[in-house]
């Protein structure tokens, strides 16, 4: 324990077009929706995370909910810097007398290009980071599952999030080759919204179709028994009256709004096994395809995908916070980890 080290803090931030985790001292300190509301005559935020997605889709016209990630990448600067600025508040720093200075690891996509990085960079520190670090969404996938990324072996994470699924054979500390298509959660969840309009004549928020498909999502229109969800009963506004009203929905019905968006996923899978090398073919149809991230939790997509590619497919326990996880080890070994990005 160094005599300065109460004058500085290290976090892990695991920066999601869905959720936003911050990691300190291995904990999760902070798992919040990436929102924020903020009053538009003047500018200022009114609220962050879980108290704005409550107002997600309920605002008078004064007040609008923002999410300032797109596609897993900054799309509005401003409202990306408060909201990282309101969540590291979220950590309980009150007993200190001054704010410690801040060493960051945030993960960022795979495809993302030098600009994105540089307004990743920027946010963190006007939010008051001094140091910080990035790395790649695959790669913090990988080790948040517990594969050692440094061995010469191959491994292949798929990591569906709410904004881009990124696709990567990872050996030897790096990224051999990768995929990232911007077809994740939020794309499943437009398809809901599409599927309930154009099928049932019914209108649902966006809100409602997240919880349609946390509920009754499924990849595949026959699941077994046991992992068969109940009809799930939607209510929203009929288009032909306008007047509200609710139906049940079923799993199989799901999997046919979802269908098209999945086999862009599996396209871009198979894309990636062709890039790779020989040797790590080998390896890969040996240790198989590792799912993380929240979109792999949707209920059949692992036989799916092991339908289509004719290999094994697991999915990380706890998929949700694998990167975060793998984030924190990062930070914790930052001299180790060659390839995170200053």
């Amino acid at each position: 324990m160094g005599l300065f080290d109460f004058l500085s803090q290290e976090i892990a931030i695991d920066l999601g077009t869905a959720n936003t985790l911050i990691i300190m001292n291995d904990k999760v300190v902070v798992d919040e929706p990436s929102i924020v509301a903020r009053d538009i005559q003047s500018g200022k935020i009114v609220a962050i995370g879980k108290k704005a997605q409550q107002m997600h889709g309920k605002t008078h016209k004064l007040i609008e909910t923002v999410r300032p990630l797109k596609d897993g990448v900054i799309a509005d600067f401003e409202s990306a810097e408060q909201m990282i600025r309101g969540m590291i508040k979220m950590i309980n720093t009150s007993s200190r007398l001054f704010n410690p200075s801040l060493r960051m690891v945030i993960c960022i996509p795979s495809g993302i290009t030098e600009v994105e990085k540089r307004a990743v960079r920027d946010s963190a520190e006007h939010a008051g980071a001094k140091e910080v670090f990035l790395i790649h969404e695959p790669m913090a996938a990988a080790i948040g599952i517990g594969i050692d990324v440094i061995e010469p072996m191959g491994n292949m994470i798929i990591d569906i999030g709410g904004g881009t699924s990124e696709i990567a054979v990872i050996a030897l500390g790096g990224i051999v080759c990768d995929k990232s298509i911007r077809v994740a959660g939020d794309d499943f969840t437009r398809d809901i919204e599409e599927y309930m309009r154009r099928q049932h004549n019914i209108l649902v928020g966006e809100r409602t179709a997240e919880q349609i498909k946390i509920e009754v999502g499924s990849a595949i229109t026959e699941l077994p028994d046991e992992q068969a969800p109940d009809p799930y009963p939607v209510r929203g506004r009929d288009l032909m009256t306008g007047i509200p009203k609710e139906i049940m929905i079923s799993y199989g019905e799901i999997a046919h709004a979802l269908d098209k968006s999945i086999a862009k996923i599996e396209e871009a899978i198979l894309n990636a096994l062709e890039m790779t090398p020989p040797e790590l073919s080998a390896d890969i149809y040996k240790t198989g395809i590792y799912l993380a991230g929240g979109g792999s939790m949707l209920r059949g997509l692992d036989y799916r995908i092991s339908l289509k590619t004719k290999l094994p497919v697991h999915i990380a326990e706890d998929p949700l916070r694998a990167v975060a996880r793998g984030t924190s080890i990062a930070l914790k070994n930052i001299d180790k980890f060659q390839f995170l990005e200053r």
